[in-house]
């Protein structure tokens, strides 16, 4: 598989407390993968660690064939890497379209990227172009981030919770927007508890339990890997043809 992004035995620790150790994420161009875990299970570490933003105390960093042992966001960031955390990432200084409209023309009109007034009537933000993101609704807000990655264009893209506390109409342009990164070329991380809406838009899943990860393939393979049903999902794994499992009779009946 053609991996864009490789992060290779990964190890963390914030005084006594060790929250990643020999952890990886791989992440295809052109794929949407789901990193997938409890809360405090070490997702957003990893993802920090992946995009620079946080130094690991072990492993590495491997984009686009280039290994950084000490990665940088910055560094990474001119090569087509973004990321999108939990926060709100857009100032509220600025209308929406002017934020868009400068990081085209910085980063994303060299490659292939979608001039800012374009992205919000995809993100379905029309007239809200023009309003600053502190006049937004959390949704909206979202909704002008998955705008801002098609007007950067990343090669690939990381994004920490992306339909927490969203409508479904706000849900449903957030995982069309992923998808159209993803069918440009860019490699797509996500995480997330909405366990259906993130299988759905995905097509690898990447399991972070006790401080590592366990890559489980695709989204169907997921469902029926056992102990990830068991100790994640809490239900039982699907039959190797896909469908639920057969109810056990009851002992006597």
């Amino acid at each position: 598989m053609n991996w864009a992004l490789e992060v290779d035995s990964v190890g963390k620790r914030f005084g006594r407390r060790s929250v990643l150790h020999a952890a990886s994420l791989r992440a295809a161009a052109g794929a949407v993968t789901f990193l997938v875990g409890r809360n405090g299970c070490g997702k957003t570490t990893l993802l920090r660690i992946a995009t620079g933003f946080l130094r690991p105390d072990s492993g590495y960093v491997r984009f686009d064939g280039v290994t950084h042992l000490r990665p940088r966001l910055h560094r990474l960031a001119r090569h087509g890497v973004l990321y999108l955390p939990d926060r709100d990432v857009l100032s509220s200084a600025f209308t929406v379209r002017a934020q868009l409209d400068l990081m085209w023309r910085q980063l994303g009109r060299a490659g292939g990227g979608t001039p800012g007034g374009e992205a919000c009537e995809i993100a379905g933000l029309g007239a809200l172009a023009d309003h600053r993101p502190g006049a937004l609704s959390e949704g909206e807000r979202r909704r002008a981030e998955m705008a801002l990655a098609l007007s950067r264009n990343p090669r690939c893209l990381l994004v920490d919770e992306p339909f927490r506390h969203l409508a479904p109409v706000d849900a449903a342009i957030v995982h069309g927007t992923l998808r159209t990164l993803a069918g440009r070329g860019c490699a797509v991380v996500v995480t997330g508890h909405e366990v259906p809406s993130l299988l759905d838009v995905s097509d690898q899943v990447t399991w972070c339990t006790a401080g590592t990860t366990y890559a489980l393939g695709t989204p169907s393979d997921a469902r029926r890997h056992w102990q990830f049903c068991r100790d994640y999902l809490g239900v039982p794994p699907l039959s190797p043809d896909g469908s639920a499992p057969a109810a056990r009779g009851v002992p006597g009946s």
